[in-house]
């Protein structure tokens, strides 16, 4: 390799997946390119961002198997994002068989350095019960872990645990909160959720926002319920204005 790669390489090993990305994001086919190779030089920020391209078929053939290889490469390197895409592989069958059990020890080790997607991921197991033991309260500790870190999935979760009493005393005020947060820091769950308490306060404007919010943000899904709550609530108000008549 000449001394003018060498140089490239040893620059760009200090620049994160994401930098790496952004540079990279203007020209896909070029971007490969040159992600390919870094990720070559075992670049684990670049083996990452090559891992990612191939999972999504983004400038190259999408190849699932190929990009968790990538990923295990670049977790080898100790890049959490990298160990995170390796549980992620081995929780949903990408390049793999599914094997719950084997991605809970991923996001374990993610989560323990602080990675805030990790632990959201790990919370989702102990949650659902799924490679370990069913554990609402370690659920809800991941997600207010990954919270604490302005996740704004984790927020969510966190007030639907403290909603619905999952791994913690139910506790309704402590559950809107967290909608909030999660609402404001954009997740299209939590602006829902937050729209539905809202409702429930009688705050029919800001409810009308975020139930809008929500359904901009979110898939066709979120927008069909979006469209029944909202009916359910136009015609809980018609009843109660007939009631009020009498």
């Amino acid at each position: 390799m000449s001394a003018d790669s060498i140089s490239i390489t040893g620059l760009l090993s200090h620049w994160s997946a994401p930098r790496l990305r952004e540079i990279f994001g203007q020209d896909p086919a070029s971007a490969a390119d040159w992600v390919s190779v870094l990720a070559r030089e075992a670049l684990p920020q670049a083996q990452l961002c090559y891992g990612r391209m191939l999972l999504d078929g983004t400038a190259v053939p999408k190849d699932e198997a190929a990009a968790l290889k990538w990923f295990r490469r670049a977790a080898d390197g100790d890049d959490m994002d990298a160990v995170n895409m390796v549980g992620r592989c081995l929780d949903n069958g990408w390049g793999s068989a599914e094997d719950p059990a084997a991605a809970a020890e991923q996001y374990r080790r993610a989560a323990a350095a602080g990675h805030a997607w990790a632990q959201y991921n790990l919370g989702h197991l102990y949650l659902d019960g799924r490679g370990v033991g069913r554990d609402l309260g370690q659920a809800y500790g991941y997600y207010l872990r990954a919270a604490g870190q302005r996740h704004a999935r984790a927020m969510n979760l966190a007030g639907r645990c403290c909603e619905h009493g999952w791994g913690t005393p139910s506790d309704p005020a402590a559950a809107a909160a967290w909608y909030q947060r999660s609402a404001e820091a954009g997740y299209f769950r939590g602006q829902y959720n937050w729209a539905t308490v809202l409702l429930e306060q009688q705050r029919f404007e800001e409810a009308a926002m975020w139930f809008e919010r929500a359904a901009a943000g979110g898939p066709a899904s979120m927008r069909a319920v979006v469209a029944a709550a909202v009916e359910r609530a136009g015609a809980a108000l018609c009843t109660a204005s007939r009631l009020s008549e009498h």
